[in-house]
C-alpha cells in the first residue's frame, strides 16, 4: 500500500510513532553519553535544533521576527520549556529512562490545570478526574524503590512534566495569535542554548569523541521527534492520535532493558499502567463526546 493511499488519521499515527521513537532515542543517547554535566547535554540537544530550525526559516524565506503581541508568550514558553527540559535531562541521568519518560509524559495532565488560568478554559469533570488518577500513578513512579536517593530526581522529573505541560499551553496561545511554528521552535532552541552557556563555562567537561557523537545523535533524534509531532498534528487532531505518543515509554523501556540492563520495578509498571490507562480512557471519552455532538469547551 502506498503512503499516499493511507487515511490522514493513519498517517498521523505513523508520524506520532516515529516521534515517540525519536524522543525515546534522544533519552537513550543522553544516558549513554556518560558523565557529562546536565547543562552541557542540554546545550548540544538544543544547538542541533537551532541549526535545523534556522535552516528551515532561511530556506522558506520567512523573516525571523516575533509578532508584536507574542513576545511575552514566547518568553514564558521558553522559560518553562527550558526548565522542564533541563529537569527531564537530570531525571534521565538518575532514573531508569522509562521512569523519566513516564514522568515527562504527565505534561498533558499538567496542561489541563495550567489552561484554566492561562487560556480561561474550564476543564470537564472527567479531565479533573483523569488528572487526579494520573498523579496517583505518578506517585508509584516517584517512590518505586522507597529510597530518598530515588525521590529527589523523581520529583525533579515530575517538574519536567510540569514545565513541558505549561510550555505547551503557551504554544497553544501563540498558535491562536497566529505565531509561526518555526519562529517558536527557533526562539525556544536559542533561549535554551543561551541559558546553558554560563553553566557550561563554570563546569565544562571536555567531551570524548564518542560522547560528542552521542550528544549529536541525541539532538538529531529530538529533531526527528519534533518533526514527527508537527507532521502528526497536521494530519489529524490531537484528540484522535495523542494517546499513541505514550508508546515513547514503551520504546524507552525496551531500550533500557536491551542496552542498559534496566528493568523497571513492579511499582513503576503499575504507575505506567495507571497513567497510560487513564490517558486511553480520556482519549476514548473525548472521541465519543465528539461523535455525539458534545463540545466540552
Amino acid at each position: 500500500m502506498k503512503f499516499g493511499a493511507i487515511s490522514n488519521k493513519s498517517k498521523g499515527i505513523i508520524c506520532i510513532l516515529f516521534a515517540a521513537l525519536g524522543f525515546s532515542l534522544m533519552t537513550f543517547f543522553v544516558r549513554i553519553s556518560g558523565d557529562v554535566p546536565t547543562m552541557e547535554k542540554a546545550f548540544f540537544r538544543n544547538a542541533v535544533a537551532i541549526v535545523v530550525s534556522l535552516f528551515l526559516l532561511i530556506r522558506s524565506g520567512e523573516k525571523i521576527r516575533i509578532k508584536k503581541n507574542c513576545a511575552g508568550d514566547i518568553f514564558f514558553r521558553c522559560l518553562f520549556g527550558t526548565s522542564g527540559l533541563i529537569a527531564n535531562f537530570y531525571a534521565i541521568d538518575k532514573l531508569n529512562i522509562a521512569d523519566a519518560n513516564m514522568l515527562n509524559k504527565l505534561s498533558p495532565f499538567f496542561a489541563i490545570l495550567i489552561s484554566i488560568p492561562i487560556l480561561r478554559e474550564k476543564p470537564k469533570k472527567v479531565d479533573i478526574l483523569a488528572v487526579i488518577i494520573a498523579f496517583f500513578g505518578a506517585m508509584l513512579i516517584v517512590r518505586p524503590s522507597g529510597s530518598n536517593m530515588q525521590l529527589v530526581p523523581a520529583l525533579i522529573g515530575l517538574y519536567g512534566g510540569f514545565g513541558a505541560g505549561t510550555a505547551y499551553v503557551f504554544v497553544r496561545r501563540l498558535g491562536k495569535k497566529g505565531e509561526r511554528t518555526p519562529i517558536i521552535v527557533f526562539c525556544f532552541s536559542l533561549f535554551s542554548t543561551l541559558v546553558t552557556i554560563p553553566f557550561i563555562a563554570m563546569d565544562f567537561v571536555m567531551l570524548k569523541p564518542w560522547q560528542l557523537l552521542c550528544l549529536i545523535m541525541a539532538g538529531l533524534s529530538a529533531t526527528v521527534g519534533q518533526f514527527g509531532i508537527t507532521s502528526a498534528y497536521k494530519f489529524a487532531p490531537a484528540k484522535e492520535i495523542s494517546v499513541f505518543d505514550y508508546t515513547q515509554v514503551i520504546f524507552a523501556a525496551i531500550l533500557g532493558v536491551l542496552f542498559l540492563g534496566e528493568l523497571p520495578t513492579l511499582l513503576s509498571f503499575l504507575g505506567y499502567a495507571v497513567i497510560i490507562g487513564v490517558a486511553i480512557f480520556r482519549w476514548k471519552y473525548n472521541l465519543r463526546s465528539e461523535d455525539g455532538g458534545y463540545d466540552g469547551h
